[in-house]
């Protein structure tokens, strides 16, 4: 296996304490641990460093060892060194409280202090909050009330949020106005684990590093653009969350808006922190938030019922455990949004997700305009579809172009040839959870990966309207497209009306 590193740094992270709480959750030891461990490995891990878990369950510092030694050895995504693994051991300590409870944070304090003395560190800590979103506001005023948010001598606090960052535009404006009276915002961390995936950051630089593409990128050769993300999977055991959140929370408002923005915003004037999402907001401001009939004009919403996965019966969404009967959450959503701007200026962008879905797939699909093959015959015109680029996100990461080409023979036979770049090419590279570029940039202070408040206030000013239109116009006929298919009919005739298809690359080539 190659020890590459996976973020193209070659230094090691700042010196650091690291308090995760929720320690005893799934979040830590399926993504966490690992992550941290693979950073170890590739030895970004900054050499001096101490973990403290904190969670409810009542545990020590051995018996925490011994836990994370045998949750390392069950989610580890690389082989375990006894050697590595024996040193992140024991810089592994753990507290016992109740986050409610003051008194766990001045015992949190304490132990920092000694841990800090232990092992001569110096004020740097970064606080992972895989905590459930009501913990947020209460954690971070805890921490600030013993003075564990306060950065002094040079040193730094910081502290990373997982979505979802509000339940809709009222309610994320007042997380972020009680988070911002306790630290700053320059101290938050809002991670989205989407944009740590290869492919995800490979978008900067395809369209920046490359000059063949920069220049065609905007609305005089680019059509319409289309984001997918389906999955095969149903809620699971996430029944109570989703049936309170449904997917446009879920999907759209963090994890496709964002990349939506990284394909569509302007070059930045450098690579990494503000510059990157200064130009992904305003990306999002100009996405004008639709007015109720353009929202029943272009968007559609679903909920699976029964039907077979891999040849195997699954069941209908109300059936799942934790959902209510009579659900009206939308576990599928496709629509049609307009960024308008110089650039963009009615070129459509189609976005759809959903679970329970013919395919496991993510991908962004670029259609270029139809060059003039009339010249060819009228029948070559008709039957070769236009140019077009797919970034395929996952589950096989990598880049396809579509091209045309002359068939061998003595007559012109022109036919679609797809030019791929598989991220398998370049060799064996590292298995990781996609949460160690996030982690490694926390600790050195790159923000540019994270959300920032105002991209967060822009996403829920776009899906607002349209989640109080839907929750106001309840849906009559979920459950409305069968799991194992591409959801709803409706998705289709939404994306026809424009002369498009949906793209199910590589499924329809």
């Amino acid at each position: 296996m190659s020890d590459q590193p996976l973020t193209g740094h070659e230094c090691p992270g700042d010196p650091c304490t690291i308090v995760i709480f929720g320690a005893s959750g799934d979040l830590t030891k399926r993504k966490l641990l690992p992550a941290l461990y693979n950073l170890k490995a590739l030895k970004l891990m900054p050499e001096n460093f101490a973990v403290i878990g904190v969670a409810v369950s009542d545990s020590n510092d051995e018996l925490y060892r011994t836990k994370i030694t045998a949750d390392i050895k069950e989610f580890a995504t690389r082989p375990v060194d006894d050697k590595d693994w024996e040193d992140f051991s024991r810089r592994s300590y753990y507290i016992a409280g109740d986050f409610n409870n003051p008194e766990t944070f001045k015992h949190l304090s304490a132990k920092i202090a000694d841990v800090q003395k232990t092992w001569n560190l110096p004020g740097n800590v970064l606080f992972y909050l895989a905590v459930a979103p009501s913990f947020f506001a209460k954690v971070v005023e805890q921490l600030d009330i013993v003075g564990l948010t306060t950065e002094t001598a040079g040193s730094w606090r910081r502290v990373i949020i997982e979505k979802p960052f509000g339940h809709d535009l009222a309610s994320a404006r007042e997380l972020n106005a009680d988070l911002t009276t306790h630290i700053a915002e320059r101290q938050i961390y809002r991670i989205d684990h989407y944009l740590g995936k290869e492919t995800v950051q490979n978008i900067m630089v395809f369209r920046f590093g490359n000059s063949v593409f920069e220049p065609i990128w905007n609305r005089r050769y680019i059509e319409y653009v289309q984001i997918t993300v389906a999955e095969e999977l149903g809620v699971e055991l996430r029944g109570g969350y989703y049936d309170h959140s449904g997917v446009v929370r879920d999907m759209v408002q963090n994890h496709i808006l964002s990349v939506l923005s990284l394909v569509a915003m302007e070059p930045p004037s450098s690579i990494s922190g503000d510059s990157v999402r200064n130009e992904k907001v305003k990306v999002l401001e100009a996405i004008r938030p639709m007015e109720p009939e353009e929202i029943l004009a272009n968007t559609v919403r679903g909920q699976y019922g029964a039907g077979l996965i891999n040849g195997k019966h699954v069941p209908g969404y109300r059936t799942e455990a934790d959902v209510n009967p009579d659900s009206n959450t939308e576990t599928f959503v496709a629509m049609k949004l307009q960024v308008e701007n110089w650039r963009w200026a009615e070129v459509p962008f189609y976005i759809r997700s959903g679970k329970r879905l013919a395919a496991h797939t993510t991908q962004i699909v670029i259609g270029f305009r139809r060059a003039p093959l009339l010249l060819f015959g009228k029948n070559i015109e008709n039957n070769i579809m236009p140019n077009r680029l797919v970034i395929h996100v996952q589950p096989d990461e990598g880049i396809t172009l579509d091209i045309h080409a002359k068939r061998p023979g003595p007559s012109i036979n022109i036919a679609n040839v797809p030019l791929e770049f598989s991220y398998s090419d370049f060799g064996e590279h590292t298995a990781a959870t996609g949460y160690e570029t996030l982690l490694y940039d926390c600790m050195i202070g790159d923000t540019t990966l994270f959300h920032r408040y105002d991209s967060v206030d822009a996403s829920w000013r776009i899906v607002n309207p349209i989640l109080d239109i839907w929750q106001a116009l309840k849906a009559r006929d979920f459950p409305n497209y069968a799991a194992g298919t591409w959801g709803p009919e409706a998705a289709d005739h939404l994306i026809e009306k424009t002369g498009h298809k949906w793209h199910h690359y590589l499924l329809d080539r």
